[in-house]
């Protein structure tokens, strides 16, 4: 069976430091192909600076275009809402019997992994690959030597979606913190110029 990690996120938008992680995944675990999962809306996460997903999936396509080691999903774009991981992983065991999944998650994710839907039929069920943050975290200790669980050493990345939407707002280069065709289709869409940017933000989808 094929092995696939799935790399959930908003990508609001995708930037370097998730595709460090992804070449990491792909490179020094089991897992032979990696997706990114565009999230509609995270049932944690608050979605007022969040632009339309369309937009967002189109970057990630942009972003990986030319690796066959990574794919795009928006699997969850016809899934109810809010979206939760066990279902969304329900429905691609049912459309992908022949894959083997597993989830890459970040370390304070895990520190917060008993507020996710049926956590305990992901650790039964699934594996996980965890990948180090900036800031240091306690791990609960049923969770450090939880087989379902490998905590990797992934390169650091100091650098979140949340930075460069600030930064766009006040007119700083991000060159080299997206990918040259995100930053580009940023440009030419104007996206994140405006604070009150909401997931309804108008414009074109190419």
């Amino acid at each position: 069976m094929k092995k696939v990690g799935l790399f959930f996120g908003s990508f609001n938008p995708i930037h370097v430091g998730h595709l460090v992680i992804a070449e990491y995944m792909a490179e020094f675990t089991p897992l032979e192909q990696i997706w990114f999962v565009v999230s509609p809306c995270n049932p944690l996460k608050k979605k007022e600076t969040l632009l339309n997903e369309k937009h967002r999936i189109r970057m990630v396509r942009l972003a990986i275009e030319y690796d066959t080691r990574f794919k795009a999903s928006s699997i969850e774009f016809d899934l109810p809402r809010p979206s939760y991981t066990i279902n969304t992983l329900s429905h691609l065991n049912e459309k992908y019997p022949k894959v083997d999944f597993s989830l890459i998650i970040g370390l304070d994710n895990l520190v917060t992994l008993h507020k996710w839907k049926n956590y305990e039929a992901l650790l039964k069920n699934y594996k996980l690959y965890v990948y180090p943050r900036v800031h240091p975290v306690t791990i609960p200790a049923p969770l450090i030597s939880h087989p379902s669980i490998t905590l990797t050493n992934a390169p650091i990345v100091e650098l979140s979606s949340t930075f460069i939407r600030k930064a766009i707002s006040e007119g700083k280069n991000i060159k080299q913190m997206v990918p040259p065709q995100v930053g580009a289709y940023i440009k030419e869409m104007s996206f994140y110029k405006k604070p009150e940017l909401t997931e309804e933000y108008p414009g074109k989808v190419s």
